[in-house]
């Protein structure tokens, strides 16, 4: 859903001002539509503000930067911003023509708390460092933009409160959950083996013959963790890294080396095993902040599966200049505007015919 779901895509690296070619066009979602010239000053907003860039490029996990001439986008961010302005109509005309829903003031307020919130932790959890606040990235839409982006985020939450499947982030409902997925929460203890290549056929021969997970990693593993049998550590839920080792090792049994992973050193690529050694329950205040993590993204991907089947069924109209409407993988979305390659133009020879040549 476009709460959770990154939405506000903005790849900031171009030369060239989309927008200005926008006249009266814009787009339209079934009766909702944005006017070329909103959608200009829309595009104009986003160039012009390096602090609105950096907490967009925050929810696209992406590093984005300005183009090569003053306050510019290119093709891809011109397209990549329509297609969330298009998801955040298809949400909101969904809300108000289907669910009959229409929102406060006070509903305002409340979406503009959480998609402050949620640009804080998106920079974050990215490691980004942002000019100004969250607040201030904000303000520095124009207030058209800004009153149609706190509609829309509006009717994200609201249509999200609605469906079956969504755990409310109270602190209840989070207890609940989190009992009755303890176990994704222990506190895990690793070791590892970074094997070479060129002895995985061995290493895979030992553990058959049931060689422990402290001889393999003496045995076969370069990393300096060998000399301990290839302990690692052990990590709680608020670790940084908690999130990738419970991934590594979801679905496997105690002192079992896992099916292995590559990685690249400097020296060349290796496999890596990975074995859980010991699991000990986490208390929920230690888990807490995953576990909001976990719902939210739950909550995300069903809201997410609700608001594309919304997308297939919608009248989606798009302005040429803006982006082309189609399918990719995940679903309809705006792609950027078709244009010839780089090299098409600047490597293309003169004309040496005479004008009588060319009709």
């Amino acid at each position: 859903m476009r709460r959770l779901v990154v939405l506000l895509v903005v790849a900031l690296v171009g030369v060239v001002l989309y927008g200005h070619n926008v006249r009266a066009g814009g787009l339209r979602v079934n009766a909702e539509s944005v006017s070329g010239a909103t959608m200009r000053a829309e595009l104009a907003a986003i160039a012009a503000s390096p602090n609105l860039q950096c907490y967009l490029s925050g929810l696209n996990a992406t590093s984005e930067a300005p183009g090569a001439g003053g306050d510019t986008l290119n093709a891809v961010a011109a397209s990549a911003w329509t297609d969330a302005r298009v998801q955040g109509l298809t949400i909101a005309s969904y809300v108000t023509s289907t669910l009959h829903h229409h929102f406060s003031a006070r509903d305002l307020v409340g979406a503009q708390n959480s998609l402050e919130g949620e640009l804080t932790q998106q920079v974050s959890a990215h490691s980004l460092t942002c000019p100004g606040t969250s607040a201030q990235a904000l303000a520095a839409m124009t207030p058209e933009m800004r009153h149609n982006e706190l509609l829309d985020w509006a009717a994200s939450l609201y249509l999200e409160s609605k469906l079956n499947s969504t755990v409310p982030l109270t602190t209840s409902a989070l207890e609940t959950y989190y009992l009755a997925h303890a176990a994704d929460y222990d506190t895990l203890c690793i070791s590892i083996a970074v094997v070479a290549p060129t002895r995985v056929s061995a290493f895979n021969a030992a553990v058959h013959r049931g060689m422990s997970v402290a001889a393999l990693a003496k045995k076969f593993s370069l990393d300096a963790s060998a000399k301990s049998g290839g302990a690692y550590g052990c990590y709680s839920p608020q670790s940084a890294s908690y999130a990738t080792v419970r991934s590594d090792v979801t679905g496997e049994a105690l002192n079992t080396f896992s099916t292995p992973h590559f990685v690249s050193l400097s020296s060349g690529t290796y496999a890596l095993y990975v074995a859980l050694t010991k699991r000990t329950p986490s208390t929920f205040a230690v888990a807490e902040p995953l576990v909001v993590t976990d719902v939210r993204n739950q909550n995300a991907s069903s809201a997410n599966n609700l608001e594309k089947s919304l997308e297939f069924q919608a009248h989606v109209y798009v302005d040429p200049a803006l982006g082309r409407w189609g399918l990719d993988t995940t679903g309809p979305r705006v792609f950027a505007p078709a244009l010839p390659a780089k090299g098409t133009v600047l490597g293309a020879t003169s004309l040496v015919g005479t004008a009588s040549t060319y009709h």
